[in-house]
């Protein structure tokens, strides 16, 4: 039988089924637009404003907009500027078919993090983009997955744990041996994550990278943070990320992913031989080490090697982050540099300890402007597990209670947020440490905001490491404004350039001249 007498008796049942088809999906179609519809009614919210678009079906114009942003480093300047133009805290936007709600408001915040968490998911994108590399861990479950690593996770972070400042002092140390002492130019940035990554090992793992001691890159850190580029544009663009990998950078992730693993792998064999060398014997555990009391909850070498790997990405690269954006922003102004030489001079030189590190107000405020003004997760999203509604972003200038169809994204720019003059005042664009601070003349009251402050999320997925990065930040901040008098900026760029990843950190780094004490 030839095959133009196939096509002859094949047709009839081919029409028949592409029209049944055509026929079920318009009818799916409509009675997914009368129960949207009949709830809306029912709970009287409104769809949000949509960007205007040439191409609203797929979206191709938005996602080439994205593209050009990322590329020239604009992509959270951009956000910030389509709000403004729009008139609205919350609009729609369809990206490569995807429709995706972007907000900045608080009471959005607090009803997707906390009032109605157990609603939305982090998303199939982020699971299905960061899991390849960091496993089942905190960053990367929902629903009792997600609860079992919080459990086991949390009491590592306790007070205890956190206040111990004597593990910072030795990298603190390595770290003031590498900056030049006669205002040579230096780009703190690279050191911060090298000194970050050394800590976290450590205290995670029992045995740290040692990065700082090395005139060369570190193999598990190059590949920890190449692995890290291509989940995030993994996360970002789902499958386009797989389909054309030459054009994420995706071509050397699972050679870097080995690597990562195999290196946090040897320490998880080393920290169940500990256990059963401790076990046979009457010795005690010399010191905290994160890995160890992991060991102790679970046997599932897996599953600890992901938390640590998720620990380690928040930890590392949120106070390395944090570290850089806080220095450029001191070298650039020397009244910032005065008040925190200032503040720390009691001290006489002296390491500060935990108590004495939480009353350097003014260095919280510095952290806290920061963090605002250049937040480390400039934003995030979750996914709708079921229609809901939200307080706010509905009609047609986002003032009414918003409709979230199943299925879609709701992300916020925490980034934009930070920057509402109706939050922060007309100067919310200035760098203002004060603005956190009381003033003891006038006795006005320093900010104390709620959720239109979040650097770090809210809720129940609140970062269990925000008081070790805070701390972190804080110490290596005191240690070094002790052993340096000087700071003049070596900067190219006048202003703070994105450079987003999983984190935002200044593009230019944290270059910088410091000259020690006579």
């Amino acid at each position: 039988m030839t095959l133009k007498l196939i096509l002859h008796f094949m047709y009839p049942t081919l029409l028949q089924i592409s029209s049944l088809f055509l026929i079920y999906y318009i009818y799916t179609r409509i009675s997914l637009y009368r129960r949207q519809r009949a709830f809306k009614r029912s709970t009287g919210s409104l769809s949000p404003p949509r960007l205007p678009q040439w191409d609203p079906i797929l979206g191709l114009d938005r996602f080439r907009e994205v593209g050009r942003d990322l590329k020239n480093h604009r992509l959270l300047e951009s956000s910030s500027a389509r709000f403004a133009k729009m008139g609205t805290n919350t609009l729609e936007v369809v990206v490569l078919g995807r429709h995706i709600i972007i907000t900045t408001e608080p009471e959005n915040l607090k009803a997707i993090q906390a009032v109605d968490f157990k609603k939305w998911s982090i998303g199939r994108r982020r699971m299905e983009g960061f899991r390849p590399l960091f496993g089942l861990g905190i960053f990367t479950t929902d629903g009792a997955d997600w609860q079992h690593s919080r459990d086991m996770l949390r009491p590592n972070f306790v007070r205890n744990q956190v206040g111990e400042l004597n593990k910072f002092e030795r990298h603190v140390g390595r770290l003031i041996k590498r900056i030049p002492a006669n205002g040579d130019t230096i780009d703190l940035s690279p050191l911060f994550f090298s000194l970050t990554m050394d800590s976290a090992t450590e205290f995670l793992l029992g045995g740290s990278t040692d990065s700082l001691l090395r005139t060369d890159e570190h193999e598990f850190s190059i590949a920890f943070d190449r692995a890290q580029g291509v989940v995030a544009r993994g996360s970002r663009w789902g499958p386009w990320a797989k389909l054309f990998p030459w054009l994420f950078d995706g071509n050397t992730f699972e050679t870097d992913r080995d690597i990562v693993h195999a290196f946090v792998d040897r320490f998880v064999d080393d920290a169940f031989t500990k256990k059963q060398t401790l076990a046979q014997s009457s010795e005690k555990k010399d010191r905290y080490v994160f890995i160890d009391e992991l060991v102790e909850q679970t046997t599932d070498r897996i599953r600890i090697r992901s938390e640590c790997l998720n620990i380690l990405l928040a930890g590392r690269d949120t106070t390395a982050s944090l570290l850089t954006n806080v220095w450029f922003i001191l070298s650039k102004r020397p009244d910032l540099w005065t008040s925190l030489q200032n503040e720390i001079a009691h001290l006489n030189g002296r390491a500060p300890n935990f108590e004495q590190l939480k009353d350097l107000k003014w260095l919280r405020a510095l952290l806290n402007e920061s963090l605002r003004l250049h937040p480390v997760v400039p934003q995030n999203s979750r996914q709708a597990l079921e229609d809901l509604t939200l307080p706010l972003g509905g009609g047609p200038k986002g003032l009414d209670p918003m409709f979230v169809p199943k299925d879609t994204i709701v992300a916020w720019s925490v980034y934009s947020m930070h920057r509402r003059q109706d939050f922060y005042g007309p100067d919310a664009d200035v760098f203002r440490p004060e603005r956190w601070l009381d003033d003891p003349v006038t006795g006005q009251k320093g900010l104390r905001p709620g959720w239109e402050y979040l650097p770090f999320n809210g809720g129940a997925r609140i970062c269990l490491g925000q008081q070790y990065a805070l701390t972190e930040a804080s110490y290596v901040t005191v240690r070094l404004a002790q052993a340096f008098a000087g700071i003049e900026t070596r900067m190219e760029q006048n202003v703070w350039t994105e450079n987003f990843n999983i984190t935002a950190v200044n593009l230019g780094g944290a270059k910088v001249g410091l000259t020690a004490r006579p």
